[in-house]
């Protein structure tokens, strides 16, 4: 197990809307951050996210489960997120499983998460999601 992933997820998984200061200590200035909805370059722009992110959802949770290390400065988590957002699924929980590719020198800058956004945000829309139910059940 890398040292440098098991204290990343440590550190990731304890910011909160008080203490994104400490992204400096995580990232470097030129971060270059991605998820399947979007993609942000530099420190200022991830804390804004951060900031927006934070704001608006409830107890965001964050459990690594595995940390793979598959080359010098890079490697991989495997995660599960659990949040509450007041206008998706009626505010319950929503349990998204994702992993995270790092690349790293001193500090992270490639961060890229893999996600299903459907299960983050499209299935917990009131319209859009009854329609995706609807999708999955025909394919099913």
């Amino acid at each position: 197990m890398s040292p440098f992933l098991q204290r990343f997820a440590q550190d990731f998984a304890a910011l909160d809307r008080h203490n994104l200061d400490r992204l400096e200590q995580l990232y470097s200035p030129d971060i270059e951050f991605r998820d399947p909805l979007h993609r942000i370059h530099g420190l200022p722009a991830l804390r804004g996210y951060f900031e927006q992110l934070y704001s608006s959802v409830t107890t965001p949770h964050f459990t690594f489960h595995s940390f793979d290390e598959s080359g010098e400065g890079q490697g991989y988590l495997r995660w599960t997120l659990q949040f509450s957002h007041p206008q998706l699924r009626g505010g319950r929980p929503i349990r998204v499983d994702g992993c995270t590719y790092l690349r790293w020198s001193d500090r992270v800058y490639l961060h890229h998460d893999y996600f299903d956004s459907g299960a983050l945000l499209y299935e917990h829309l009131p319209l859009l999601g009854r329609v995706i139910a609807w999708l999955k059940r025909r394919l099913a």
